[in-house]
């Protein structure tokens, strides 16, 4: 008999040209609302979840769909029906091991104790110094993080037995209303198998902490802030689930030489007082070794020169930034007679 004599498009709120996707979709939002797992105790939400049920059975259902268009629902009295909700018209198996039941796809939740999990992400620091951030740099660092154990691989115990409540299924059926479901087995927590004889080694954690060391690669253009991430180099899954993720926190040391802004590098360049004055060939140290510049003559102390290309490559792109070479014209400390002759003559140049 039907539960309700509404149209079943309306039900839904789709249209009848509507696609198979988009009645799917509709039904699902709608049975997620009104679900009774959801609205304990209310009568309003039970009724309007059969009607959900009652029309999606219909609608979902390319035969049926053809005949409620046609004749409405008189063409399922009598021997035509409605037979009620049909786990496979939405997708789902409830056998024994299916893919987290109906409530994993519908509401969200999992089976919990039942499959493996990723374990925690850890976090850790390294400096380096501004050569290594600008080439990149291979480095090994200890630490002490969960491993699983050996002696038993991570399960926990060094004897099992087939758990009496599944006979090894890991699951148990359960009714919710209306719906037949598997759930996890509460007495193995879905594994199949209970614990006889803790590991000894872990006292049945299933991992041990000990101090290991890792290899890490930082790749050019590295900066204070930067982060790495190790995958699986995290703390240890459970249930032979994957390690977590190890993010490496990087910090770049000062230098006593250079100074960085972002990709670009700044170093002073001390010349005399006859390179500035002349101008000529000078030497400029940079990341990837001493280069030669051309230095104009007249330049003053403080004139900024760039070298493209010479500073930091970006972590992401690689392109490098430049590298400005500051003049500082140096001063001699002490003068002989013919040095100090020939500076008041250089004196005499800024008076004309």
């Amino acid at each position: 008999m039907s539960a309700t004599t509404q149209d079943y498009y309306d039900i839904l709120g789709v249209k009848k040209s509507a696609p198979t996707g988009e009645i799917k979709k509709a039904y699902r939002k709608l049975a997620r609302k009104f679900h009774p797992d959801l609205n304990p105790g209310d009568k309003a939400a039970e009724k309007k979840f059969k009607e959900i049920n009652e029309a999606y059975e219909i609608l979902s259902d390319p035969k049926k769909k053809e005949e409620y268009d046609q004749y409405g629902k008189a063409a399922f009295d009598g021997s035509h029906g409605f037979s009620g909700f049909n786990a496979e018209n939405f997708g789902f198996d409830f056998g024994a091991g299916g893919a987290e039941d109906i409530f994993s796809s519908l509401f969200g939740t999992s089976r919990q104790g039942s499959v493996p999990s990723t374990g925690h992400d850890l976090e850790t620091h390294l400096d380096i110094s501004l050569e290594e951030a600008y080439s990149g740099v291979k480095k090994q660092i200890t630490l002490r993080r969960e491993v699983s154990c050996k002696s038993c691989g991570g399960m926990g115990a060094e004897e099992t037995q087939t758990c009496v409540t599944c006979k090894g299924a890991g699951s148990v059926k359960q009714s919710r209303g209306m719906f037949r479901l598997n759930q996890p087995c509460p007495a193995c927590q879905g594994t199949g198998r209970l614990t006889i004889k803790a590991c000894r080694s872990c006292n049945g954690k299933g991992s041990t902490t000990g101090t290991d060391t890792i290899n890490v690669k930082i790749p050019p253009g590295a900066d204070t802030g930067s982060r790495v991430k190790l995958r699986g180099k995290g703390g240890v899954g459970t249930k032979g689930g994957p390690s977590g993720d190890l993010l490496l926190n990087l910090s770049v040391r000062p230098h006593n030489v250079f100074s960085r802004e972002g990709n670009n590098i700044y170093v002073d360049v001390p010349v005399t007082v006859s390179e500035a004055v002349l101008g000529g060939k000078i030497q400029v140290p940079t990341l990837a070794g001493t280069v030669t510049m051309t230095l104009p003559p007249g330049t003053d102390s403080g004139k900024k020169f760039r070298l493209k290309g010479k500073g930091i490559p970006d972590m992401r792109t690689q392109v490098s930034g430049d590298e400005f070479a500051i003049i500082k014209i140096v001063v001699p400390k002490t003068v002989s007679k013919k040095t100090k002759e020939a500076l008041e003559e250089i004196e005499k140049a800024y008076k004309t």
